[in-house]
């Protein structure tokens, strides 16, 4: 019997391909050897946060060498000068607003695409571009949370108080439970803005067929469908006439989730205009100041507890900085209200939250969406605790854990996706054990006062999380077994480096019972699966990976059908081992699956040598038709997977850390996760997956920020003054843990694994430096990230007996 793939550390497929530098990306698409025929834009883009536009003049633009077309706002038609759209309307979003694809009247961020640029080449389009001029009248910018809650001036006139929404959720009475605790604790935090950077910024690709009036548009995105609904609203055009074909995309992290770009509609319409394709690749200056930022609030906590640390009433408000525009609406607030909760169950909660405009580039999800906010304030309220009462901070947790035997586990909040806040599954105390032992916890002690005879500080720390994965509201997958006997498999889902084509092929040849080469799986393509909803939110395991398995039974349902009537046997005495179906017990009798492809289309032309077996044409049995009611031609399987609710994958990170006496440089010596995302397709992916999202979680916790100036200037785009994390910076070995808790809701009993490494690193982080330095300074606290050396050491200034 073949051995099964599930749960194995398979090498994954699409490496080689990469490593050789044979990726495709949307800036290689309808690349030739001279690049003749491709049209490049360029985009005029707002100098000013906040400002209005009283006259723009291309004239000088139209006789520049080279340039095929502009436009502005007042070139656009029809649905093109509409507002793009709001993607995810909710009821307390009463003042959302988006962009129009050119500005139209203002322009209320630095980067605001103001007009639109054709040309032979980019650099024509550039220099055109610098031909623009614009007068403005600038206003008064909006920077920062603070300066919005003031309101002295507003981002949309619109917009009282520049608040997009007010949320406000509450199990039981936390304000009376605070009040009447034995202990009570106050905290203010902060987190700073901070990018997702992809390697690979935004780019698309259009090209027009006036003889079929079909567009095909090639782009960098996470979500291929939601773009063709966009674009063809956007251009008046049938779904079926728009095609859209993601190829590699090179990062995205929650980016590439927002759609469609200013630029997404754009270079299709002047595809179609012009005649000719055209393409738009941003560059790594447009990505900072153009396409999305996140992680920016300001927290204040209030807690009620016991003698033990265990929370009897907690009390959360802050305010989230949306941007100059809410195109996502208010995703990441709600994550944060409810995923702060993590492994916990407190006594009574409330949580309020504002959503409030900046004169700053538009927030969307950014890996980790909310949860790394949420998780920091809530972590520091347990490290609180325990500092307050004198207690182990792992002591503290563990009376404050949703229990094993609790679950399912109802903590009668509304999730993101608009259904309860309902846990599936879990062992928080066994993490918690497993994290413990492979940190070393209770061994520091020893090790923190050998490390303090030499002079040097060095702190331990942990952080605990759950998060919500696999939301809905479907996704699907289709398997078709080829007469070749090789099996294609097309999903919806766009992939950007998460190994899709490796686990969603493991899972097919564990249901097919075929080998895994001979398995191909297709992504991100319209025109081979036309309704998806897209990657993001740790969703493709739970439910591409449900989809790819319930199709791929579908198929091997058929196929052992087809076989049974061809060698004259029951269904279930029929078995398929590295694709060849056979009767249990008599490999003799045996069929390949690619002559039972051929088989299962009454049309029966086998042109090559292998499927000999089937004849050219036949009808089958006389007494029947020859295809039934409930059939179909062909050996393939399609089918849907749409969950009741979201799964919850959980685990807890501990850091150890150095803080340098003299440069307060903070180094990480020690980093180790304990991980449960349910059944494990392949090991080696997820650790993959753990690793880098520690990387950029300690980018979050020690280096990455926007820096905004009063006027709304971004001080620091581009990667000369933008920190991020060095393989220099990355502790050698990351330690990882798995346990499993399957989920109940899906047949595979998966969950999401994708931004488990990066929620809890900068409550970690904050936790290990906090150690450090509280030997010298009992008073110290970290209340803000991401922390420098710089900032750490005002703090120690502040903090000196």
């Amino acid at each position: 019997m073949t051995t099964k793939l599930m749960g194995q550390k398979v090498q994954r497929v699409e490496d080689q391909r990469f490593l050789r530098g044979q990726g495709r990306y949307t800036d290689d698409v309808l690349v030739t050897a001279s690049g003749a025929g491709v049209l490049h834009a360029a985009v005029l883009r707002s100098p000013h946060a906040h400002a209005r536009i009283l006259d723009i003049d291309v004239e000088a633009v139209l006789d520049a060498e080279g340039v095929h077309a502009v436009w502005t706002y007042e070139d656009l038609q029809g649905p093109m000068a509409e507002p793009l759209p709001l993607l995810i309307p909710h009821p307390a979003l009463t003042h959302g607003r988006t962009q129009f694809a050119l500005a139209r009247d203002e322009v209320n961020y630095v980067g605001e695409a103001i007009a639109f640029v054709v040309a032979e080449d980019r650099y024509l389009a550039e220099d055109a571009v610098a031909l623009i001029r614009v007068s403005y009248e600038t206003l008064p910018a909006v920077v920062g949370v603070e300066a919005a809650r003031r309101a002295e001036h507003l981002v949309h006139d619109d917009v009282p108080g520049n608040v997009a929404a007010h949320l406000d959720q509450r199990v039981g009475d936390a304000p009376a439970a605070i009040a009447a605790a034995a202990h009570r604790l106050e905290l203010d935090l902060s987190i700073e803005r901070s990018a997702c950077m992809p390697m690979e910024g935004r780019a698309t690709v259009a090209r027009w067929d006036p003889d079929t009036d079909r567009l095909q548009l090639w782009t960098s995105t996470q979500t291929s469908t939601g773009v063709r609904a966009a674009v063809a609203v956007k251009m008046g055009l049938d779904l079926g006439q728009v095609d859209v074909i993601t190829p590699d995309v090179g990062g995205g992290f929650g980016v590439k989730i927002n759609h469609p770009w200013p630029e997404e509609v754009l270079v299709p319409m002047a595809a179609r205009v012009l005649g000719q394709p055209v393409k738009f690749t941003e560059d790594r200056r447009e990505h900072f100041i153009s396409s999305a930022h996140e992680r920016g609030q300001e927290q204040h906590i209030e807690v009620g507890f016991d003698d033990e640390g265990r929370v009897v009433g907690l009390d959360v408000r802050f305010w989230h900085d949306n941007g100059a525009y809410t195109p996502y609406g208010l995703i990441v607030p709600i994550i944060t209200s409810t995923q702060l909760l993590g492994p916990y169950k407190p006594g009574s909660y409330r949580v309020r939250f504002d959503s409030v405009y900046t004169n700053t580039v538009i927030v969307t999800p950014y890996r980790g969406a909310g949860r790394p906010q949420g998780c920091f304030a809530m972590e520091r309220t347990m490290d609180a605790i325990a500092d307050y009462l004198g207690k182990d901070r792992t002591e503290v947790r563990a009376v404050n854990f949703i229990q094993p035997e609790e679950f399912p586990y109802d903590h009668q909040l509304v999730f993101q996706d608009g259904r309860p806040l309902v846990y599936d599954s879990g062992d928080y105390p066994a993490s918690l054990e497993k994290l413990k032992r492979l940190v070393g916890w209770d061994e520091f002690p020893a090790f923190q006062q050998e490390m303090a005879a030499q002079g040097r500080e060095v702190g331990i720390g942990l952080a605990c999380y759950v998060e919500g994965t696999g939301v809905g509201p479907y996704e699907g997958a289709h398997v078709h077994i080829e007469t070749s006997g090789k099996v294609k498999v097309a999903i919806g889902l766009t992939t950007q480096g998460q190994g899709h084509a490796t686990v969603f092929a493991q899972l097919v040849a564990d249901e097919l019972g075929v080998r895994m080469e001979d398995v191909e799986v297709v992504s991100g393509d319209t025109r081979r699966m036309a309704y998806s909803v897209g990657t993001f939110a740790s969703r493709a395991a739970v439910m591409s990976g449900s989809a790819v398995h319930l199709a791929a039974r579908r198929a091997k349902e058929k196929a052992l059908k087809v076989a049974a009537d061809a060698l004259e046997v029951d269904e279930s005495d029929l078995q398929i081992v590295d694709g060849v179906v056979s009767v249990k017990g008599a490999p003799s009798s045996a069929i390949d699956l690619g002559t039972v492809s051929v088989l299962s289309n009454p049309l029966r032309y086998a042109f090559d040598e292998a499927s000999q077996a089937a004849t050219q044409f036949s009808v089958g049995d006389p007494g029947k038709p020859p295809v039934a009611e409930d059939d179909e031609p062909g050996l393939e399987g399609r089918d849907f997977y749409s969950p009741d609710r979201a799964t919850f994958a959980s685990g807890m990170h501990a850091a150890i850390v150095e803080t340098d006496p003299r440069t307060a440089e903070i180094t990480i010596l020690k980093y180790a996760v304990v991980h449960d995302c349910g059944t494990i397709i392949n090991p080696m992916i997820v650790e993959g997956q753990i690793h880098g999202g520690v990387a950029q979680g300690i980018g979050g916790a020690l280096y990455e920020k926007m820096a905004y100036d009063e006027s709304g200037q971004l001080l620091n785009a581009s990667f000369m003054d933008f920190l991020m994390p060095y393989v220099t910076e990355i502790p050698d070995g990351i330690d990882v843990d798995h346990l499993e808790t399957p989920s109940p809701l899906n047949p595979l009993g998966i969950k999401g694994a994708g931004e488990a490494g990066v929620i809890p690193t900068a409550a970690a982080i904050a936790s290990a430096i906090e150690d450090a330095e509280r030997h010298s300074r009992p008073s110290m606290s970290i209340a803000a990230m991401p922390i420098s050396p710089s900032e750490l050491y005002t703090l120690r200034q502040e903090h000196t007996a």
